[in-house]
C-alpha cells in the first residue's frame, strides 16, 4: 500500500510521541520533527507508511539513544492482555464454532496500536469484534486451507496483541511458526514480549530478520525470506503487514481491524471495520483445490 497525504499527520504524531516516551527535552522534540518533515519530503512513491515509519522510528532512538522507547508500554498492554487470558480462552471453549471465535479474538487483539491512538478500551473492543459482522470475511478458505497445509507462518503485529494470538494459536490444528521483530520499533513484539505473552509453550518463535514495521520482504532475512517463500498459508497480523504485503503473490490471510481511514479507504470498508482477508493468491489455491476436488 502506498503512502497517502493523509497519512503525513499522523507520521509526525508518531515522531512526537516515540520522543516523548523517550524523555526527549522540548528542543530535541522539535528537532526530530524538523527532521521528520525533511525526511517526508524526500520520501519515495514507492514507499509503504511502515517503510516511513521505520525511518521515523530509528530516527527518533539515535536521537534520544534510547534503545525502545516503547518498552514499558509494551509491558503495561501485555499484562493487561495476560490479566484477559483465562476469560478469552473460556470463549473459545465454550463457542459453537471456536475457530470463528478465536479469529475475532485475534482481531480484537489488533486495537493496542501505538501507532495509531494513545489509548484503547481491550473489553469492549473485544465485545464490539465478536458482535460484528466482518466488513470482508473470508473464513471459509482460511478454515479450508488449514485443512490442507502441515504449518503456519503467523506474522505477528503488536505487544499485548501478542496475547490475542495466542489464543487463536491454540486453536489452530496444526503446529505455528510465530514470527516476531529482530528488534524495537514502535510497539511491535520482539522475541522478548512474545515470550512474556506466553506465546514459546504454544508456537515456534522467530523473527524476521529485521527491525521494520510490517514484513518488507526486501528488508527481511534471506531465512525469513526462504520460510515465506514455502509456507502455505501466512497469516499476516494488523495493518502494518497489510500495508507491506498487500500486492505480495502468496497464501496470506490478512487479519486485523481498519483502524485508520487511509486504509479503510485502501481496502474499500468503513473505518473500523473487521477484516479477514484472503490474498488473491490464497482465494486461487483454495479455488483451484475446490474444482480438483469436485
Amino acid at each position: 500500500m502506498k503512502i497517502y497525504l493523509d497519512c503525513w499527520p499522523c507520521f509526525l504524531r508518531q515522531a512526537l510521541s516515540a520522543a516523548r516516551r523517550a524523555g526527549a527535552p522540548p528542543a530535541l522534540q522539535r528537532a526530530i520533527l524538523e527532521e521528520t518533515m525533511t525526511e517526508l519530503g524526500a520520501v519515495s512513491d514507492a514507499a509503504t507508511p511502515p517503510e516511513m515509519g521505520n525511518q521515523i522510528h530509528r530516527l527518533v532512538r539515535e536521537r534520544t539513544q534510547v534503545a525502545d522507547p516503547y518498552r514499558e508500554s509494551k509491558q503495561e498492554a501485555t499484562a493487561s492482555a495476560l490479566a484477559l487470558l483465562p476469560m478469552l480462552k473460556e470463549r473459545v471453549a465454550t463457542a459453537t464454532d471456536p475457530l470463528a471465535t478465536a479469529v475475532r479474538i485475534a482481531i480484537a487483539g489488533n486495537i493496542i496500536d501505538y501507532g495509531v491512538a494513545e489509548t484503547f478500551d481491550l473489553e469492549a473492543t473485544l465485545e464490539r469484534v465478536l458482535q460484528a459482522t466482518p466488513a470482508i470475511d473470508d473464513l471459509a478458505p482460511l478454515r479450508q486451507t488449514l485443512q490442507q497445509v502441515d504449518r503456519v507462518l503467523y506474522l505477528a503485529d503488536n505487544a499485548g496483541e501478542t496475547v490475542f494470538d495466542r489464543v487463536l494459536i491454540e486453536a489452530l490444528p496444526v503446529p505455528v511458526d510465530y514470527v516476531v521483530k529482530a528488534g524495537p520499533v514502535l510497539n511491535d513484539a520482539t522475541r522478548e514480549e512474545a515470550t512474556e505473552a506466553g506465546l514459546d509453550q504454544v508456537a515456534a518463535l522467530s523473527d524476521t530478520g529485521c527491525d521494520a514495521m510490517g514484513t518488507p520482504l526486501g528488508l527481511c532475512s534471506s531465512a525469513f525470506r526462504e520460510r515465506f517463500e514455502r509456507a502455505g498459508l501466512i497469516i499476516a497480523k494488523g495493518q502494518a503487514n497489510y500495508e507491506t504485503l498487500s500486492n505480495v503473490d502468496a497464501p496470506i490471510c490478512f487479519l486485523l481491524q481498519a483502524k485508520c481511514s487511509v486504509i479503510a479507504e485502501d481496502i474499500g470498508v468503513a473505518p473500523g471495520s473487521v477484516i479477514i482477508k484472503a490474498s488473491d493468491a490464497l482465494s486461487a489455491a483454495v479455488s483451484a483445490t475446490s474444482k480438483g476436488a469436485g
